[in-house]
């Protein structure tokens, strides 16, 4: 597929999904390599963008440049962001209750803390780049460190084999104090994601290395 295809696909994509408004989405492609330029009007539909660019065929790489820019009205002080944020987590029944703590400067907010499981981590995040008026989340989450099994990684390699999107035969898996890396390829980043979250629910995980490439 050509450069020019692959930005009017990743276009197309973006005006097709109702959660986006891509008025304002700049689009270039390069060797496969798609750059996302301009501006939304919420944080949400900034990671909704990149994800729905990932989803085309023959994306092999995403360059998110957006920015986030609210209306002129935008009047969303610091502390409310704060109160939001504690609120959303406190709400939320995947997040450890008093395990994550929020800080916010000039509308980005931070997360720190510590959880057992990687999901939690995604949750915590999930619970609050939807609030109005936050520009961006920095995840400073940790996790803890628990015991492996000693065959965590053939643990890992049967997930991919039972899963229908992957073909686990591209994929390589090695593990190294608490660290799984992935190498090989997958056919779309939807099953790179696949294979990233399966690594990720094996206990004892602390961290993923995900080097698969998108072919």
């Amino acid at each position: 597929m050509n450069d020019a295809t692959l930005k009017q696909y990743v276009l197309d994509e973006l005006a097709w999904r109702p959660d986006i408004d891509s008025a304002h989405i700049g689009v270039t492609a390069d060797k496969g390599v798609i750059t996302l330029s301009g501006y939304v009007s919420s944080y949400a539909q900034k990671i909704e963008a990149e994800n729905a660019a990932k989803q085309v065929i023959g994306v092999h790489g995403v360059a998110e440049e957006l920015e986030v820019r609210y209306p002129d009205d935008y009047s969303t002080k610091d502390d409310e962001i704060a109160q939001r944020a504690l609120n959303s987590l406190a709400w939320d029944t995947s997040v450890p209750k008093k395990a994550v703590q929020v800080t916010v400067e000039n509308g980005v907010v931070t997360l720190s803390g510590q959880v057992s499981w990687q999901y939690q981590r995604t949750s915590a995040e999930d619970a609050v780049r939807t609030l109005y008026g936050v520009l961006d989340v920095i995840n400073d989450i940790t996790l803890k460190n628990q015991p492996q099994p000693s065959d965590v990684k053939s643990r890992i390699e049967s997930a991919l084999k039972r899963n229908a999107e992957l073909d686990s035969k591209t994929i390589q898996v090695s593990v190294e104090d608490g660290t799984v890396t992935l190498d090989g390829s997958v056919d779309s980043w939807s099953a790179r994601d696949t294979a990233e979250d399966a690594a990720w629910a094996a206990p004892g995980v602390t961290s993923v290395r995900d080097r698969l490439a998108v072919v």
